[in-house]
């Protein structure tokens, strides 16, 4: 290709990555498909592909057409749109045969809505087998299982354990099966048994042996294999021309490979296939009789593995349009092993850039969790994923949660928390069933924005590439990590606070936060402030809650929020409540609401005690406060048409000191991140580096005048 950087939209590169995209290893084809394929990644860095990654436009516009000139109907039917298509699912079905190179004759595809669906149906089916004279199976998950692997423990009645690294997997695969009771000495199973694993962990990464299933069929009759391939098949491909080394089960989801459809696959090996027959389990399509009246019985369908497992109606138009994904993906990669090797050389420049990345006292930014045998750039052991925490100056962990809300102000979509890996999380993080228990107890759930328990993080910040990531991803995410969290310039805040051999300081300014995760308030110089129990008087005493489900909004899903700035008068009568709106022009509009305090029980309806039990109830400051709903329209409009999700303002009123305290979850919060760190010793005055400044020996006092 002879053309210009300029003749397509891409950020420019410093010369340094300019120069890594010259190399053999970068695909630069992905740069011209960003501009004519993915207008939705235009000034967005896209880092989640491990969740799901990004449909091209083409393939849209060709499902779409396809939709619109073809009839399709129920394929349980004679009609021509219901032969049209059964034609068209049967020659998908092929396509996904073709993709992984499998023999249609020693495998079988059955459509599910996801992996996690397909999990659950081997799951049915080896709970009501009978084969080997007892009722349940033994189950074997490796610790980097996916939620969905894990859960299957809970209908394993035959028992079931964790295999906590490779290496414990490879020693029960090298020992002796008679050895544990489940075999008899001439090697013959004596019960039916399930071992499942991912072929790459989704939390960070790890890429583990394929060769296991091989192996367990050689050694361990009677004990299935189970491959989770969701994670793997986004930038890797799967061979199964080999049918003795394929696993006996294999689930995957297609819109980590094409983005679209929602749609996922279990795909059988059919020598093993027949222990899938005992679930109990029908609906229509899999039963070929049913009596209901005088009599109960029905005779299952007795076909092809997919006619024995796809309950209902199939998703068909998710499935032609998965055709299309088939056809539009090679059009525009050409093969899987270039996006193999396009990512697998992003992810090892990211990484080793990252790693790269310290702070002016030689302190490392980053703090990595990764398998000790991983090693980014090679395609066997890793994947493009990576996990890791970021460390501030001092060697304190900065919250997962602020990490994330400033990478959503910046347009970069990652992904934070414990990725639905608790094996993985807990061995990286070492985290102790028992500190576990504990944060339950006190309310930490998963997916709240409670980022440290006992000193220790609740999850990862996760980034993963996918085929149409680029150079310029790479270099717009370290921009963002130097620009927010590198610290090469002023002293430290810690040792301000602490006086570690500086002089006294005083304050420059005081902020409150009178709504929660929305803008913050200085306090005017010269202006007295009550403190109470809780801290300064009116902080954080507002939330904004969902007028549906009454759940309370924060900023890490409703970003928006950062641009909602509320003030309190000097006299603290009125709530003023601003909303800078930047999205409609360059100098944005203002929108604005007065809630006026000395009036607020006429405001105020429902009054209602927080049900502790719900899980969003630990991201609120209120614990199990009387809180107050706003009912008067005009509010919940002004919040609506900010945020652009109906909702509208709760509010939990502060009592004196000496009161009950409104605020029992900062407590726990305080119990939980036992630290030295800055943010402990004053978790409700927060004083920005630029806003101290030192003065003659005395005591912390206001300043002259406020911050510009």
């Amino acid at each position: 290709m002879s053309r210009t950087i300029a003749q397509y939209d891409r950020k420019p590169l410093d010369p340094e990555f300019e120069r890594l995209t010259q190399l053999k290893a970068y695909n630069g084809d992905v740069d011209w498909l960003r501009d004519s394929e993915y207008p939705m990644l235009h000034d967005v860095t896209y880092l989640d592909h491990a969740g799901a990654t990004v449909y091209s436009k083409s393939l849209i516009e060709t499902f779409a057409a396809d939709m619109i000139s073809n009839l399709y109907g129920n394929p349980h039917s004679l009609s021509p749109s219901s032969k049209l298509s059964t034609k068209k699912v049967d020659e998908v079905r092929l396509q996904v045969l073709q993709y992984f190179k499998a023999d249609p004759q020693e495998f079988d595809v059955v459509f599910v809505s996801n992996a996690t669906a397909g999990i659950k149906l081997v799951a049915e089916a080896f709970r009501d087998n009978t084969d080997y004279g007892q009722h349940g199976f033994w189950y074997g998950y490796h610790k980097d299982s996916h939620n969905s692997l894990v859960g299957v423990r809970e209908v394993a009645s035959a028992g079931r354990q964790c295999f906590e690294s490779d290496a414990k997997v490879e020693d029960w695969l090298n020992r002796d099966a008679s050895l544990d009771g489940t075999h008899s000495p001439g090697g013959k199973s004596r019960q039916l048994g399930l071992f499942a694993y991912p072929g790459q962990s989704n939390l960070d990464g790890h890429r583990l042996p394929l060769d296991w299933c091989r192996r367990l069929r050689l050694q361990r009759s009677g004990v299935y294999s189970l491959l989770d391939a969701a994670a793997l098949l986004s930038t890797s491909s799967l061979d199964l021309s080999n049918v003795e080394l394929a696993p006996d089960f294999i689930v995957m989801s297609f819109y980590k490979i094409f983005g679209f459809p929602d749609l996922g696959a279990l795909i059988v090996r059919k020598e093993s296939g027949s222990v899938l027959n005992s679930r109990k389990y029908f609906a229509g399509g899999t039963v070929e009789m049913v009596v209901t009246i005088k009599e109960q019985w029905h005779y299952m369908n007795t076909g092809e593995y997919h006619e024995r497992l796809e309950d209902g109606t199939l998703p068909f138009h998710s499935i032609i349009a998965l055709g299309a994904a088939f056809k539009n993906h090679e059009k525009l990669y050409k093969s899987v092993d270039r996006i193999s090797s396009h990512t697998s050389f992003l992810s090892k420049v990211l990484y080793e850039k990252l790693h790269a990345l310290q702070h002016r006292n030689g302190r490392n930014v980053c703090e990595f969790y990764k398998d000790p045998t991983s090693i980014y750039g090679d395609r066997l052991s890793q994947g493009a994923t990576i996990a890791f925490n970021i460390r501030d100056i001092k060697g304190d962990l900065i919250g997962k949660t602020e990490v994330e809300t400033l990478a959503i102000l910046r347009n970069i979509h990652l992904r934070s928390g414990g990725v639905c890996n608790p094996g993985g999380t807990a061995s990286h993080l070492n985290v102790e069933p028992g500190e576990l228990r504990r944060a339950y107890d006190m309310g930490v759930r998963c997916g709240d924005d409670n980022d440290f328990m006992f000193g220790k993080p609740t999850g990862v910040i996760r980034v993963s590439l996918g085929a149409m990531s680029n150079m310029s991803d790479i270099q717009s995410f370290l921009r963002f990590m130097i620009e927010c969290f590198v610290d090469k310039a002023a002293a430290s805040i810690s040792k301000v606070l602490l006086n570690e051999g500086q002089d006294s300081y005083f304050v420059k300014r005081l902020m409150i936060y009178p709504i929660q995760d929305c803008g913050g308030f200085q306090i005017p110089h010269g202006t007295s402030w009550d403190i109470t129990r809780e801290g300064f008087s009116f902080d954080r005493q507002w939330s904004i809650i969902h007028l549906g489900s009454g759940e309370p909004l924060d900023r890490k899903r409703y970003p928006a929020m950062a641009f909602l700035h509320p003030s309190i008068d000097s006299r603290g009568k009125t709530l003023k409540v601003k909303f800078y709106d930047n999205s409609t022009s360059p100098g944005g509009n203002v929108d604005e609401i007065d809630i006026d305090l000395s009036n607020d029980l006429a405001q105020l309806s429902s009054r209602r005690q927080l049900d502790h039990s719900r899980a969003f109830v630990p991201r609120l400051c209120f614990g199990m406060a009387t809180t107050s709903i706003y009912d008067s329209s005009q509010i919940s409009d002004f919040f609506t048409r900010a945020l652009g999700v109906p909702c509208t303002l709760l509010r939990a009123p502060a009592r004196k000191l000496g009161g009950k305290c409104r605020h029992p979850w900062a407590r726990t919060q305080k119990s939980l991140h036992k630290s030295s760190s800055i943010k402990d010793k004053f978790q409700r005055l927060t004083l920005p580096r630029c806003g101290i400044k030192k003065r003659t020996p005395g005591k912390l006092e206001a300043a002259s005048r406020p911050l510009s």
